[in-house]
Order: C-alpha cells, then structure tokens, then sequence
C-alpha cells in the first residue's frame, strides 16, 4: 500500500479515492502531537494494516522531534503492548 504523508496525517487512497487507511496527529503545540484518529477500510482489516501505519506514523513524528499525546483508543492500546515505542509518548506507559 502507498501511503501520503501531509503535515498531520498519513493516509492511503484507493484509485477512486475510497480512503483506505489513515491516522492523524494534529498539531497540540511546538513540540507535542495529538494522535487522535486512526481509521482502516473494513474490507482490510485483519491485516495488521493499523498497527503498520501506527509505526509509519510513530518513526514519522519521532524523525520530527515531536512528543505524542495518544488520545485514539487503538493507539493507547498500541502503545501499552509495544513499549519499545513509548519513548516520545507523554501519556501511555506500561508499569513494570
């Protein structure tokens, strides 16, 4: 799948334009993401697709220096399973 990145979103389109996927990270302040919204076609989920562009989206805001505020539910669930990634997220850690 070919994704496009904008400034808060990353997303992919079917040829028609039928939104396949997407998440998006507007801007809370300078330094700060809110990871709000993540969204996969019906007919492609069961294909990992979401945690995939969960990572594109977690390398893409970290290479801009920025923190995540993960407000998505499948976000935070996200992140309590992949600790590895919680670096640059300000409100989900796992204890240990």
């Amino acid at each position: 799948m070919e994704y496009i990145f904008e400034d808060n979103k990353i997303y992919a389109k079917r040829e028609d334009n039928l939104l396949l996927a997407e998440v998006t990270f507007p801007s809370r302040d300078e330094s700060r993401v809110n990871l709000d919204h993540i969204y996969v076609d019906q007919s492609l989920r069961g294909q990992n697709i979401a945690s995939d562009l969960m990572l594109i989206a977690y390398n893409y805001i970290k290479e801009r220096d920025l923190k995540i505020i993960a407000k998505c539910p499948y976000a935070i669930a996200w992140f309590k399973k992949h600790e590895e990634y919680q670096d640059i997220v300000i409100n989900v850690k796992t204890k240990k």
